[in-house]
């Protein structure tokens, strides 16, 4: 290939990666997206196509570089440029009035002062390193001395540039900030981990803390994790003092507020709900503000930093021993109560994993009454020494399951029983297996009751098969009367069968049938979605309907086929087409299409999603609509080419809103987003 051929294609590679860079600022920092995703979309298949011909050109900065191919078989520990200091805490605002008398004990000539406040996130700290304004390293803040190095993890957080935003930057620029799971997406991931079976989280900052020390990058970018910014360092500045000596003005910093700034400007999220406070008044307002309003928000906070505004009195005032002295964290009470645990009972899923859940004497906690909390698996209750009788700390923040935490074993009764995993299964008393590798015990025998009764009533949900009417009561007989043993039974039921069932008689065994043959006409992506195959939620099951848009399609697809389809990764791909070897499972599908179920897309389908009436608009539901639940209107729209988010932002186009709706509608009026009521969306898909 000639010179010029070769300095055309470096030309467009350096084209197509600015393009990209821009197009990922404008989405994730800025909020305000300017490029369509099928654009991105393109050329960022045209960038890879480019370095898969010339890896020659192929730099540690290019977008196609967030996710590696090959995982890592370990981390190694590397010792921070500037250490990361803890902050000290106080735990109510009585605490924060003493932290403030104590730094002006060591600066008795200061007078009025201005501080900075900052939700604290409950995620987990990174320190980046940029090398002449290109990402070379990611490391866990570890013991604030030393920590791991994941700089193939970090690269996959979308929120984190691989090359700053800025012409000539210094040559060294240390950044900090938080990585974090959003609500949404941990609610997700806990979501598709109980459908598969595994183990749920805990709570987001311990799912983003596994997630970051996974040693396959492509499972760290399935997972969606965010990032805040909240401090930097130019050239060799004094710890956690951004004051540079470089000479160019527009790097230099002298209060925390401008540093701020700054880091937005270099391309990184900062937080939006900052405040630049004149007075510890100010903070303590603040503080009381977020109280509540913490609640509403689309990640965890647990407090609020507090940080001196001037650098140079930051500099002054120095650390102690352990923390900077002109910073603290102000936590909010946590959301723990003692209580007793009862007894514990041993739930079976429908992929066989086993359970344990404590029973508790029931504690008032987070504004519910809780009975119940999970123990997560046999090395969690290993880990807890737990015994039967104990009183225990439960733990409850936002939305999350209660969990047992700690046990109070001082106040262990005489003579206990410790807490064991069952060795047989308790509904079909097959032996238990844990395989190895997993922390989840199950039951492998098929035919096991609890198997095939969770996998019906997940075939029924209204997001899958949306059989109304079956309910578990009613699965639960079905079941144990051996009426029916694989969700292709169901359709094998008459009227006659279902008479005699408890308390069914003729008119319920009539709409019972008959909503049976109604699920026939749900959709392929609600097929998909019900057969319950491993790593298959409802949104990958819409996304992979939409790629193959028949089932033999997707059963004819390799792992490899599969994994090329956006937000599909290896790992998902790997359990779809292992799902379609197994024998059984084929023989399901036969039977699934000789009762008549959708097993492919409509054409009308497909013409709507590309070019429904709705294509390329984003909604947001809030508030209780007059007729529709929030599934049917999100159906509706996506079936119209729609797509539907959980949080407001500058990309949003409509916010439907509904009786008492809250802060949504509050911030899509601020960012002047058209407001729709029911009759307005019905009208805007043409069915009013």
């Amino acid at each position: 290939m000639g010179d010029k051929a070769t300095n055309d294609i470096a030309a467009r590679v350096q084209t197509l990666r600015s393009q990209l860079q821009a197009a990922s600022y404008a989405y994730y920092v800025l909020d305000a997206p300017d490029l369509p995703d099928e654009v991105y979309d393109r050329l960022y298949r045209e960038l890879q196509d480019l370095e898969a011909a010339h890896p020659e050109l192929v730099t540690p900065d290019s977008p196609t570089q967030r996710v590696g191919e090959k995982p890592a078989t370990q981390f190694t520990s590397v010792r921070h440029n500037i250490p990361l200091y803890s902050l000290e805490n106080a735990f109510d605002l009585a605490e924060f009035r003493a932290w403030e008398e104590r730094w002006r004990r060591q600066a008795p000539d200061v007078g009025q002062v201005e501080y900075v406040a900052e939700l604290k996130i409950d995620g987990n700290a990174l320190a980046l390193t940029y090398e002449n304004g290109v990402l070379v390293r990611g490391v866990t803040r570890g013991d604030g001395v030393s920590g791991e190095d994941i700089t193939p993890n970090v690269r996959t957080i979308r929120s984190i540039p691989l090359r700053l935003n800025t012409d000539n930057p210094p040559p060294v620029v240390e950044v900090r900030g938080e990585a974090f799971l959003p609500l949404d997406v941990f609610e997700q991931i806990n979501i598709e981990r109980a459908e598969r079976g595994e183990a749920l989280f805990a709570n987001p900052r311990n799912a983003a803390a596994g997630t970051l020390r996974q040693l396959d990058s492509r499972i760290v970018a399935a997972r969606k994790l965010d990032f805040f910014a909240y401090t930097v360092h130019l050239g060799n500045g004094e710890p956690e003092n951004p004051k540079s000596k470089i000479q160019n003005p527009k790097f230099t910093t002298t209060t925390q507020w401008a540093a701020l700034d700054l880091l937005q400007t270099l391309g990184f999220r900062v937080n939006p709900n900052r405040q630049l406070c004149q007075s510890a008044d100010d903070v303590q307002a603040y503080y009381d503000d977020w109280a509540t309003r913490r609640l509403q928000l689309s990640y965890l906070t647990d407090g609020v930093v507090v940080k001196l505004n001037d650098f140079a009195l930051q500099q002054q005032l120095g650390f102690t021993q352990k923390f900077p002295r002109w910073a603290v964290a102000l936590k909010y009470p946590a959301e723990e109560a003692p209580t007793i645990l009862e007894d514990v009972s041993f739930q079976v899923g429908r992929t066989g994993a086993v359970t344990p859940v404590a029973e508790l004497r029931p504690v008032q906690l987070a504004g519910t009454t809780v009975s119940r909390a999970t123990l997560h698996n046999a090395d969690r209750i290993a880990e807890l020494g737990i015994h039967q009788g104990d009183t225990v700390i439960v733990r409850k923040a936002g939305e999350i399951i209660p969990e047992v935490v700690r046990v109070l074993s001082e106040l262990r009764p005489e003579n206990p029983i410790a807490v064991t995993m069952p060795t047989h299964c308790p509904q079909c008393a097959s032996a238990l297996v844990k395989p190895e590798g997993e922390a989840v015990t199950r039951c492998i025998n098929s035919s096991c009751p609890a198997i095939v009764q969770g996998a019906i009533i997940h075939w029924a949900r209204r997001d899958a098969l949306d059989i109304e009417g079956l309910g578990e009561k009613w699965v639960k007989q079905l079941v144990e009367q051996g009426l029916v043993h694989s969700v292709a039974d169901l359709y094998d039921l008459t009227e006659e069968t279902l008479e005699p069932l408890d308390r069914m008689g003729k008119r319920l065994a009539e709409k019972l049938v008959g909503a049976i043959a109604a699920s026939k006409t749900r959709p392929w992506a609600s097929v998909l979605y019900a057969l319950g195959i491993r790593h298959v939620g409802t949104v990958n099951a819409k996304t992979l309907a939409q790629h193959f848009p028949t089932v033999d399609a997707l059963a004819a697809a390799s792992p490899e086929e599969i994994a090329t389809v956006h937000t599909i990764g290896p790992e998902i791909a790997q359990a779809v087409a292992q799902w379609f070897e197994v024998p059984a499972n084929q023989t399901l599908i036969d039977r699934l299409r000789q009762a008549g179920l959708q097993l492919a897309a409509s054409s009308s389908e497909q013409a709507l999603t590309t070019a429904g009436p709705l294509a390329d608009k984003t909604f947001v539901l809030t508030g209780t609509l007059p007729t529709l639940t929030r599934p049917e209107a999100t159906e509706l729209i996506e079936a119209a080419g729609g797509k539907v988010t959980s949080s407001v932002s500058k990309a949003t186009d409509y916010l439907v809103a509904g009786e008492k709706a809250g802060s949504k509608l509050t911030k899509a009026e601020g960012l002047g987003i058209t407001i729709l009521s029911e009759g307005d969306l019905l009208a805007l898909m043409g069915q009013e």
